[in-house]
């Protein structure tokens, strides 16, 4: 559950369209990067990371637009932890790397809450029918990279305790900030409908961006794939813990 945020947002946006691209990986591939106070968040009995790439729309900072920074595209490659608390356990994500267009977000970024941002080119497709939803998002180091995303059927909330749910339902980020201590902040949204039924793929070298290990991940089939319809988002200052 979403619990309430205290004070006034950082950021504030819409996020819409994710495409998310699941992969069960060994956990100790993961836990040199669990922020202290962190641990792995498995889903039964499995890690995952996640690639996940959705635009990003009518962003502000402190209220405020930016001019040209508002409506882009990000891609990021995430995995979950949780943080255990006296009000129960905080489920949160950690950015193994997060792509946008503009070198002034990425910057702001880094410099805020020490994440693993980069500035490359993006674009974006978006194809709503009736019968669902086609997405495609690219990205270019050396060369294009895309990734690429088809969905039937009706969107629905996903069941209680389900894959999907567990996927889209972590309202927190967790990092490292520059002197090693772990920083926790929140990312208050609705719970997101999604359409299950989908065809994923990815297409293009990763390896620059992700080293050997990850790519050779991505290069696999997804153990699970779809594509949640977003919604209004707020992230709230970080807190060192």
């Amino acid at each position: 559950m979403n619990p309430p945020a205290p004070g006034r947002p950082f950021l504030t946006a819409q996020w819409r369209y994710l495409a998310m691209l699941n992969y069960v990986v060994a956990p100790e591939l993961l836990q040199p990067r669990v922020p202290a106070g962190t641990e792995l968040d498995l889903f039964q009995g499995h890690a995952f990371i996640s690639l996940v790439a959705f635009r990003f729309l009518d962003t502000k900072i402190l209220g405020l637009p930016i001019p040209f920074h508002r409506n882009f595209e990000e891609i990021n490659l995430r995995f979950y932890v949780s943080r255990d608390t006296p009000a129960g356990p905080r489920r949160g994500v950690v950015f193994i790397r997060e792509i946008v267009p503009r070198a002034a977000i990425a910057a702001l970024a880094r410099w805020v809450y020490n994440e693993p941002y980069v500035a490359l080119p993006t674009t974006s497709t978006i194809e709503p029918d009736n019968d669902g939803c086609r997405v495609g998002y690219r990205w270019r180091t050396d060369s294009w990279a895309d990734l690429r995303l088809s969905a039937t059927g009706p969107a629905a909330h996903p069941p209680e305790n389900s894959h999907e749910q567990f996927i889209t339902e972590h309202y927190w980020g967790y990092g490292t900030d520059k002197k090693g201590r772990t920083l926790e902040y929140q990312v208050a949204h609705p719970p997101w409908r999604v359409w299950p039924n989908t065809t994923a793929s990815i297409h293009g070298d990763t390896v620059k961006l992700y080293g050997p290990t990850f790519a050779a991940i991505l290069r696999r089939p997804p153990d699970s794939a779809f594509l949640a319809d977003g919604s209004p988002i707020s992230v709230y200052p970080g807190e060192i813990l």
